[in-house]
């Protein structure tokens, strides 16, 4: 067992000891809390619970009741609904009375939660529009740079890893000898970094040995008017993914980093 695979088990066995489950026996809900964190540095927690033979899972409206208290309502904003509802497509999430809601089977309970808490982090982002005024989201300001840079390149990229999950990326860029899968980061916290480090980690030996080139794994990080920490960019670098600082983008060793 080499490295990577110590700090794979090591997550999921942080994972395993950090979720706690309480079940409402009254209502049949059960809240699962996460290890990971929401909007004001509290646990992200979901609900889950089995009706007609069919799993749901909601985050009780608190994601979007968040956005509100940070000065960033989503449903009043037609730009920040849009982008809302590119994530929801993106995710299998719907909207049910301000809830966000995966709707599945027992068997994939696991995929619909973890697509239910990256649209919780993606969704939680837009929180950083209200404190600068910004003429689109960080997404679109990626996909315009990747053209300005004549890349080639795939949007909402989905792959299926070793453990059978299916992850989404922001674009996929394919060269002959060499995949880049990249996720856009308007923020770096303790839940978005893991996760993009595990996603990649783990489609990685099933997308090599199908295109059979070497799969890099870049973050493009927004570092506009705020400060990046270092323990995130030097975790993306210990676990042998790359990054780009917006700010940096246009040097030339930035650039570089884009070529497949």
């Amino acid at each position: 067992m080499n490295w990577i695979d110590n700090s794979i088990k090591e997550y999921y066995d942080w994972l395993r000891e950090k979720t706690i489950v309480t079940v409402d026996e009254q209502t049949g809900w059960s809240e699962i809390t996460t290890p990971f964190q929401g909007l004001f540095n509290d646990n992200i927690q979901l609900y889950a619970k089995l009706e007609d033979g069919k799993l749901i899972l909601s985050d009780d409206g608190l994601t979007l009741a968040n956005l509100e208290l940070a000065g960033s309502p989503v449903l009043r904003s037609p730009k920040r609904k849009e982008w809302m509802d590119m994530i929801f497509l993106n995710y299998g999430i719907t909207l049910r009375d301000n809830e966000l809601v995966a709707i599945g089977t027992v068997k994939e309970f696991n995929q619909k939660k973890l697509n239910l808490l990256s649209a919780i982090s993606e969704i939680s982002d837009m929180a950083m529009l209200a404190k600068h005024t910004v003429s689109s989201l960080f997404k679109e300001d990626v996909k315009a740079y990747l053209e300005e840079q004549n890349a080639i390149y795939t949007p909402h990229f989905i792959a299926k890893g070793s453990t059978g999950i299916e992850f989404t990326f922001d674009f996929q860029i394919a060269g002959r000898q060499k995949e880049l899968v990249i996720k856009c980061f308007n923020s770096l916290n303790k839940m978005n970094v893991p996760n993009f480090l595990f996603a990649w980690d783990d489609i990685k030996p099933a997308r090599e040995k199908i295109s059979g080139k070497v799969l890099r794994g870049l973050a493009i990080v927004n570092d506009t008017d705020k400060d990046i920490k270092k323990e995130y960019l030097d975790a993306l670098e210990s676990k042998g993914a790359d990054y780009i600082l917006w700010e940096q983008r246009h040097q030339p060793e930035m650039e570089k980093k884009l070529v497949a």
